[in-house]
């Protein structure tokens, strides 16, 4: 079943039990899928790019998060926390540290990195291998922990 299917279901449910956070969050993600189809029109959305906007959002909401914890806005920040937990359950299962440490060696092996000089060719490869497993910023700190 697709995403955008999974969605609309979930909006159903969301609707039924009157989940204020989740029926925001849900509308929130199906608007960006069809704003993604709009753009791309005739061409179905992959699930890759439907994996990218829900990592994106997600990253959205936790930089929102910061933000209002630093301005002290706790409530704003406990509505962006909450939305953020709604649109992860959508997500693939994401990796352990552990198991992207060995993820990581195993793509510096094989592209023969050997120094910091490495980064982005490992960067390259990393990231299309673990996208929507692992967020960026996490792939980037252990690349960088690993080839230093």
């Amino acid at each position: 079943m697709s995403l955008e299917l999974t969605i609309n279901d979930a909006i159903k449910t969301a609707m039924r039990e009157k989940d204020r956070v989740a029926l925001d969050s849900l509308r929130a993600v199906k608007a960006q899928i069809l704003l993604l189809k709009t753009e791309a029109i005739g061409a179905e959305v992959s699930a890759e790019q439907e994996i990218a906007i829900l990592q994106r959002m997600i990253k959205q909401r936790k930089d929102s998060y910061d933000q209002f914890t630093a301005q002290g806005r706790t409530d704003l920040a406990e509505v962006e926390e909450a939305q953020s937990k709604v649109i992860e359950k959508f997500l693939p299962q994401q990796l352990t540290a552990e198991e992207l440490e060995t993820e990581i060696k195993r793509i510096i092996s094989e592209t023969g990195a050997e120094s910091i000089k490495d980064l982005g060719k490992v960067m390259g490869v990393a990231s299309k291998a673990l996208a929507g497993k692992s967020d960026g910023k996490s792939i980037s700190e252990m690349v960088k922990k690993l080839l230093s």
